[in-house]
């Protein structure tokens, strides 16, 4: 006996005992005898698919199939017909069901229209175990019972069902925006397909228009004799997200903006028109609004990336979620390092609630990994967890906010850690920028910045 269970739906007791023992070697299998009993019989053990007879003594059996689609619509539903009953066929597959069989009943047709809906079943089962496995690691950034939150994912997976509308993702760094766009995609029809990333800040404007577009050979010195595909092109039938969209050069946006509008574009240098089929994510943390104002982002290019807005909270407006993204990510590092960790301690919880989060769940990463690193204890304690309590930071002294009570000049040390943090990225990584950005999990544009600003 297989995992996949049927329910049979039919007036003729006899008919519908032998349809469940002709299928009972394979399947579970359940039988009722009225519309009324099969639909409560459908409610309690949801089975995957449902053999429903057409003429029905309580109900119509178009009626009981539109009442099993509108609460269960991944239910496979087969109708069961005499010959003179085929134009209602017609209506009972515009209602949702998906295959029909004729009476008197033969068991080879019965087993294969049964075996394909088995099939269908199965494959979406599969696909369903494999996007839970794609999102998993989304699950820290969206761990919470907030409102906001909620509401947040709900609407993502509502919205995700297209496979093509454009969306921005609008927060602050840290909130879990390329999480959202990985949510979006892996939730969306296209999953299978490619999910490409690029950084629009991270590569230079001269070279953002080929590396998005791509380009024919010759189409510019060092472009090579073969030419070269774009990311949209790597991205056909799958999603590309761009990060940091509010940096694309104004030549990027009108090209992008024509593409929203028709779904072709030409690689540069090219006069062949390449078509491809893919949604746009975008991301930024800056003023849109603002942008367009000072002429810096094309007002028609916002309004099209944006069909779709989703505005991520910072990690200060869901304090209640951070001893659960904490706990979350205490179980991680623990693992990680071997350590026997088994809480935070309700101090160091305190100051955690407390704390401003400027770097948003990315810092609170952070700072666990510090602290599950550093505890010699069963719990997370307060000096594990490297942050100062409010108590603590009001009694600074006035004059200088960043000088400890002690006499620590805070700001030097944090400066100086983080020097550190950056060479020995770019050690490990040979000079490479963005790979070290990378391995700090950070973004390019934020490494250069502080790279700039410490050495």
């Amino acid at each position: 006996m297989t995992e996949y269970s049927i329910c049979v739906v039919d007036d003729d007791q006899s008919l519908a005992k032998g349809i469940a023992k002709a299928l009972k070697k394979n399947y579970q299998t359940a039988v009722s005898f009225t519309g009324a009993a099969g639909l409560e019989a459908i409610n309690a053990k949801q089975p995957d698919i449902v053999l429903l007879d057409i003429g029905l003594p309580d109900m119509d059996g178009i009626q009981v199939l539109k009442k099993i689609k509108t609460r269960f619509p991944e239910i496979e539903v087969i109708m069961i017909t005499a010959f003179d009953e085929v134009k209602t066929v017609v209506s009972a597959m515009k209602a949702g069901a998906r295959d029909y069989i004729l009476k008197p009943l033969q068991t080879d047709t019965l087993e294969n229209v049964v075996g394909n809906a088995v099939e269908s079943v199965r494959m979406r089962k599969e696909i369903r175990i494999l996007q839970e496995e794609c999102l998993k690691e989304n699950f820290p950034f969206f761990i919470g019972k907030s409102k906001n939150i909620q509401q947040i994912m709900n609407f993502v997976k509502r919205m995700a069902a297209s496979p093509d509308t454009p969306v921005l993702i609008l927060g602050a760094s840290g909130t879990g925006k390329e999480h959202i766009a990985t949510t979006i995609h892996y939730r969306s029809p296209n999953f299978r397909g490619p999910l490409i990333t690029i950084n629009c800040a991270a590569i230079p404007d001269t070279l953002i228009e080929s590396e998005l577009f791509g380009y024919e050979k010759g189409a510019f010195s060092g472009a090579g004799l073969k030419g070269k595909k774009g990311l949209f092109e790597k991205a056909d039938k799958g999603t590309l997200f761009l990060d940091e969209i509010g940096d694309l050069s104004h030549e990027a946006q009108a090209k992008l903006l024509r593409f929203l509008e028709t779904g072709e574009f030409y690689r540069v240098g090219g006069t062949k028109i390449v078509r491809i089929q893919a949604r746009v994510v975008s991301a930024t943390n800056k003023n849109m609004e603002a942008m367009i104002k000072k002429g810096q982002f094309r007002e028609d290019l916002c309004y099209r990336i944006g069909v779709i807005r989703v505005e991520v909270p910072s990690l200060a407006k869901r304090r209640d979620d951070i001893p659960l993204i904490a706990g979350h990510f205490l179980m991680e590092f623990a693992e990680k390092f071997g350590k026997k960790i088994t809480g935070i301690s309700p101090e160091a919880e305190a100051i955690l609630k407390q704390h401003t989060w400027k770097g948003n769940v990315r810092e609170l990463k952070n700072v666990m990994e510090r602290a599950v690193l550093i505890a010699g204890g069963p719990e997370v304690l307060p000096e594990d967890i490297g942050i100062k309590s409010v108590r603590q930071i009001t009694t600074r002294d006035p004059a200088n906010p960043l000088i400890s009570p002690d006499g620590v000049d805070l700001q030097s040390v944090l400066e100086s850690v983080e020097k550190r943090y950056l060479e020995t990225a770019l050690k490990m990584t040979r000079g490479n920028e963005t790979r070290a950005a990378d391995l700090l999990n950070i973004k390019y544009s934020t490494f250069r910045y502080r790279r700039r600003k410490l050495f």
